[in-house]
């Protein structure tokens, strides 16, 4: 009996037929179970064992419904005000953001919040088709298995808001020396403000640019419908 050529090449189908599986059992058990860490957490924790001008990660799990609403308001008027409507990937932002670097001009990428938990969850820092690639599948796979609530739960609690802190119950306590559910909405804009940056941009000491971002977050907090607008969410 004649050995298979090439048995290699069973993994090339058994490796990533692995990983969705257990990507899949990932966001089963963590759809109720608080999530941890993520993928740029533990990256920064190993950089920090080996660089002393890193900081190891400051993270505390907070449940929404310790979050105040405008906390919650706050990140959706400043990252994607059209949360409630996309299943995961904004066409329309997305297109934009296709033509605008097309034409040769600066774009964020028209990253949606799921996009931006996918990537910090699952995936690393940097620009790539191919990151942008997994991205996309990882943003539509969790919208399919979490709900709005959830996503924007762990968002939360995942998103970076300073060089050491991770999620808003970890920035509420060190950055602004108070809980999390004694957050304002002068507060909750403020954080929301330094996403774009939260290495350059600083909570406890924040720039001209940051309270001009903060202002504006504010009143876009207002424009898209206030707290009524979670309700689209349920």
């Amino acid at each position: 009996m004649s050995l298979p050529k090439w048995p290699w090449l069973r993994w090339l189908w058994y490796l990533p037929m692995g990983a969705a599986l257990l990507l899949v059992v990932c966001l089963l058990v963590f759809r109720w179970v608080p999530v941890p860490t993520s993928a740029f957490m533990l990256q920064q924790d190993i950089v920090a064992i080996f660089d002393k001008d890193t900081p190891f990660v400051r993270h505390d799990w907070v449940s929404l419904e310790q979050i105040p609403r405008h906390m919650q308001l706050a990140v959706i008027a400043s990252e994607d005000q059209r949360f409630a409507e996309h299943w995961g990937i904004d066409m329309q932002a997305t297109s934009a953001a296709i033509h605008a670097e097309l034409a040769g001009r600066k774009t964020g990428g028209g990253s949606t919040i799921t996009q931006q938990l996918a990537k910090n969850l699952f995936l690393w820092e940097g620009r790539s088709y191919v990151r942008k690639g997994l991205e996309w599948v990882l943003a539509s796979l969790i919208e399919v298995f979490w709900s709005k609530e959830r996503i924007l739960e762990v968002y939360l609690n995942s998103a970076q808001f300073g060089k050491a802190d991770y999620g808003v119950g970890a920035a509420a306590q060190n950055l602004l020396k108070k809980p999390v559910n004694r957050l304002s909405a002068a507060d909750a804009a403020l954080l929301a403000a330094v996403l774009p940056s939260p290495e350059h941009y600083s909570v406890a000491k924040p720039s001209g640019y940051v309270r001009f971002r903060q202002n504006h977050i504010l009143r876009q907090m207002r424009s898209i419908g206030g707290a009524a607008y979670l309700q689209k969410l349920d």
